[in-house]
Parts: structure tokens; sequence; C-alpha cells
């Protein structure tokens, strides 16, 4: 009996040893293993991570006027796994859809079935809102600091500044809000403590913080007084052409600098998933078509330049009907001999298509391409496209007789105009560009654009003579007579192109049609090209164009107080054939207005 109570002892010992030793192991390795899970529960517990959330920088106009930027609001953020094992799904969510104004089927289908222990319900909350949420004090319920893009002058040059996502981080989805994405987005912060048992930092137990990077400011060349004039009244005045789309261009001829770019049909940044992709094209870049009447400015201003033809050069127009190697060529009105000057001014295309001849091939394309043709203007946006002008290799027989006219090459409207820029000012092709500077929060400057010259297509004497000869185009008989504007006298041109048909061949009743010009002719300051794609009724570049052309360089020379040149409309550039020399100015060609 003592020997079976003796056993019983040993063994009820020995338990109790072997439970004293499992939980001394247990404890051992508790306080002295890695125990990554343990640590990992002990961290979520105890410590928090919190990001510090920072802005975008601003976008800018050439004024300080802003443009885009960002407001700080807060995440609403839920824990749907814990709501759904407390069973609060359908009250969190109701109070929710209630003080957010949201849809109470959504907000119930972000918690329902949701095993996650993070959603977002609003992205951006006002202060209002959350503040009735705190009152609530709703369970799983918690808020973070987050910022929304808001651009304060609304669908304003739309198209220049793009917009961002809605998702987190933000990130620039076109326009300069795509371009300069890199330079406007700020660099978060971090920061990790220790928290109390009501999850409230205890500020002496903070671990870590990385300080954010605030977003840097990018500042631009446009003038939203003059963008907001442009818009304005080109929104006027583009329903009575019918068209399907139109874009203007204003740029400052002796820098290259974007005062105004518009393109419509246009979209509210704000609300970019609301708008059809049609929409966000920025044509005045992005559309190309063949230019028509427009492109002989600079095929006539190269045979000028190098001395094979004169203004008072005569050539026979064959009365508007010509037969070249098999092919007809047919002028808008028929002419019999004109000279040079009333080759650009009637603008014929058997005329310019032989002054392209006396050119030659080898002199007509290296000019074209001096002037920028066939490759990206360099241009600060998202999208711009080359264009297209084929190589002389893959020249036809007829090529040379059709380049002139604007058929065979395509070109964006920012090409043509800077091409016509660069007549105006002395021979100098500028690069455009419409980002002035990008400056950090502590107002250091990051990036300066300085303007640069990306060739020189011909000389000073020759773009001189070829701007006065572009000037008889607005006067009485010319083609472009509506795109007058009073006090001013305008150099320009019309084109009126045929638009190309799928199947081969071009359409009879669908054109592109436009006028490019610079004011004041005697010393050029404003490039202006006006673009319409399929205007109805009248559809002649000098008809449908040519108004909306002189409506807004009117308004747009006051805006910028750029003074007329107060010169007299009749001049005859006939008479006056100053020799081209090859002498230059020193002036930089750099100036600005």
């Amino acid at each position: 009996m003592e020997r079976r109570q003796a056993i019983r002892h040993y063994f009820a010992v020995a338990v109790l040893l072997a439970a004293f030793g499992r939980l001394s192991a247990k404890l051992a390795a508790l306080h002295l293993g890695a125990n990554p899970w343990l640590r990992r529960h002990m961290e979520e517990t105890r410590v928090k991570t919190t990001p510090i959330r920072v802005g975008r920088g601003r976008i800018l106009d050439c004024n300080g006027r802003v443009l885009a930027m960002d407001v700080p609001r807060q995440q609403v953020i839920v824990n749907p796994s814990a709501i759904r094992k407390a069973g609060l799904e359908t009250q969190i969510a109701a109070e929710l859809a209630r003080l957010l104004q949201l849809e109470p089927a959504s907000v119930v289908g972000r918690l329902q079935g949701n095993t996650s222990q993070y959603a977002c319900i609003a992205p951006w909350a006002s202060d209002e809102a959350v503040n009735d949420i705190r009152r609530l004090k709703l369970k799983y319920v918690e808020f973070m600091p987050s910022f929304e893009r808001v651009y304060p002058a609304g669908r304003l040059a739309s198209h220049v500044i793009g917009f961002v996502n809605r998702e987190e981080p933000a990130r620039g989805m076109a326009g300069i809000e795509h371009r300069m994405n890199a330079w406007l987005s700020g660099q978060d912060g971090l920061r990790r403590s220790e928290v109390d048992g009501g999850r409230q930092e205890v500020y002496a137990r903070r671990l870590l913080e990385i300080a954010p990077r605030e977003g840097a400011d990018v500042e631009l060349t446009l003038d939203s007084r003059l963008q907001e004039l442009v818009e304005r009244r080109f929104d006027e005045m583009l329903p009575a052409t019918g068209a399907d789309a139109g874009w203007i261009i204003v740029q400052e001829v002796r820098t290259g600098r974007i005062l105004a770019m518009v393109s419509r049909p246009d979209f509210d940044p704000a609300a970019y998933s609301e708008a059809d992709d049609n929409r966000f094209m920025n044509r005045a870049i992005g559309h190309l078509f063949e230019p028509g009447s427009t492109f002989k400015v600079a095929v006539i201003a190269a045979a000028l330049d190098a001395g094979v033809v004169t203004p008072d050069r005569q050539f026979f127009c064959e009365n508007g009907m010509w037969l070249y190697r098999g092919k007809h060529l047919r002028d808008y009105h028929p002419y019999g001999w004109l000279t040079v000057a009333d080759i650009i001014k009637k603008s014929s295309n058997i005329g310019a298509a032989k002054i392209a001849l006396e050119l030659g091939e080898e002199q007509l394309e290296a000019a074209l391409r001096r002037f920028g043709f066939g490759r990206r203007t360099g241009l600060d946006l998202p999208g711009e496209q080359s264009g297209l002008l084929w190589p002389r290799s893959r020249w036809t027989s007829i090529s040379i007789t059709r380049i002139p006219m604007g058929h065979e090459v395509a070109v964006t409207a920012l090409q043509m105009l800077n091409a016509v820029c660069a007549i105006a000012n002395d021979g100098f092709l500028m690069r455009p560009y419409i980002v002035q500077r990008v400056v950090d929060a502590d107002g250091r400057v990051l990036q300066a654009t300085e303007p640069e010259v990306i060739s020189r297509p011909i000389s000073a004497a020759g773009a001189r003579l070829m701007c006065r000869l572009m000037e008889r185009v607005t006067e009485p008989g010319g083609t472009g007579t509506r795109a007058a504007v009073p006090g001013y006298r305008v150099a320009g041109k019309t084109g009126t192109a045929q638009k190309p048909l799928p199947g081969g061949g071009y359409s009879d009743t669908l054109n592109i049609s436009s006028f490019v010009g610079v004011l004041p002719a005697e010393k050029p300051a404003i490039g202006l090209i006006v673009v319409l794609d399929s205007p109805r009724g009248e559809r002649t570049g000098g008809a449908a164009a040519g108004p909306i052309f002189s409506a807004i360089a009117g308004e747009a020379v006051k805006c910028l107080g750029i003074p007329s040149d107060g010169r007299p409309r009749v001049i005859d550039p006939t008479i006056e054939n100053p020799a081209l020399s090859t002498q230059e100015d020193s002036r930089d060609p750099r100036t600005t207005l």
C-alpha cells in the first residue's frame, strides 16, 4: 500500500516537473528566441506605422495663377474583416453612406464578403463629414490624411494641364500632370511609434520619423488671361462652322513660348472618367493632317532664299489645269500669268508646283527638313507626333508638284505654326516650349527653360521678303481677306486640304481648313494658327478659319499689349525686291515680347 502511494507521489511530481519544465522552456523561447510571429503580433498591436502624406506640386500659369493644386482631405477607411465578425455591416454601411452621401448598396458591397483588414470607403471626405463620423464613434472606422487634386480654372487648358488618376499614390496620366510627374510628385514621409491601449501614439516612444518632401511647382508659359479669351471666343464661333473639331495655338515668335493652346472637343480634368476617348487627344500636337496651301510658304520661302526665283518673276498657271507627267493638277480658280508674289496671294497650286521645280527635289527636301517637318518640335508635352515627310528616295515622279500644295506630307498644327514663326523671326526656327520653370517648396529653381534655336532654314533677308509677300494674302484680292485684323498688318496664309479617304483618293466634301499668320507683320510678336476639321458650309481656309483668326488675333494683341505697327494697308512688294544678302544682323533671336 505504501509502495503504491509512493509511486503515485513520484508520478505526480514527475508530471508537475515536466509541466513546469515545458512552461520554463516556452518562457525561455518567448524571451530569448526569434519568435517572428510574436514580434509581428506585438508590432501590429503596440507599434503603429503612419505615412506622412504630402501633396503634389501646383501647376501655375506665367502670371502665377494656380491651374492645378492639391487640397488636404481625409480618407475614410474601415476594417471589413472586423466589421463582419462583429455583425455591424448593415449599421456601419448605412451611417457612412448617409454622412458621405454615397449609395448604401455600394458601401455594403465593399464590406460584405471582404475578408481584408483595409478598405477605402471615401478617398476625399470633407472635414464636415469626417467630424460627423467621429462624433458617432463608429467601430473599426479610421481616417487617414489624403489630398484631392483640384483644378480651380475648371476645364481651362485641359489638354495642356492633363489629369491624375484617383488611386494612391496619385500619378499624372496626361498633359503636364504626366510629363512633369516626377517633379510634381512629392515624397511621402513615415512615422513609427509605440501606441497605448487606445492606439494613440506615445510621443516619448517614437521609434522612427522620415520627413516628407513636398512636390515642386511647375510654372507654364501659358497666359491664362489669353487662354480664357481664346477659348471663350473659339467656343462662340466654332459651332457656326459645323466643324467636327478645331484647335488653335498662340506662340511668341521670338522665343517659341506657347501662350495659349486650345483643342476642341475638351474635357473636365476633375471628372475625366466621364469623358469619352475622343476628347482626350490634344489635336494641336497630336492630330496629323495634310496642310494644304499653308505649306506653300515654306516651299516658296526656300526658293526665294536660294535665289532661284524673285517676287516679280512670272509663271504661267495654265488657266487652272496643268497636265504634268500624265497627271492633272488644278487650281481653285483659273489663272494665266502670275508673279511669285501673286502666286502666294492667290494661292495657285500650279504656280507653287512650278516654283518647286525650279528649286529641285534635293534643295526642296533639305529646306523642308530645316523648317522642322518630319520630326517632333520637342515641345514639353506628351502626345506630340512627328509628322510625315518621306525621304526623297520614296518620292514619285509627281511628288515635287504635289508637296508644295500640302499633299503627300502630314504635319501637326504646331509644326506648321513654328515654321511660319521662323519666317517671322528672321529665319530662326525656335524650339517651342510650355514649361517655364520648376520651383521647389523652398523657392529654389530646379529647372528653367531658355529659348533655343533649332535651325536656320532661311536667311534674314529671305525671311523678311517672304513675310512682306505673306502680308498680301489678307489684302483685297487675296485668299485671306477675312483674316485681316483692324489696325494691324497680318502676314499669313490660308490652307484648304481635301481629307484623304480610307480607300484612297480624296473627299470632295470634307476638308481640313486653316489659317496661320503672324502680327504685327512689320515686327512680328505672336503667331497664331486656326485649324478646323471638316467644316460645313463655307469650307475654305479663308472663309472658315479666317474670321476666327481675325477675332482671336485682334483680342490677343490687346490682351498682351502689343502695339500696332501703324503702317498703311496698301503696299506692292513686287516692286520692292531687295537683294538677298547673306549678311546677318547681330540681334539675338530670342528677344521676348
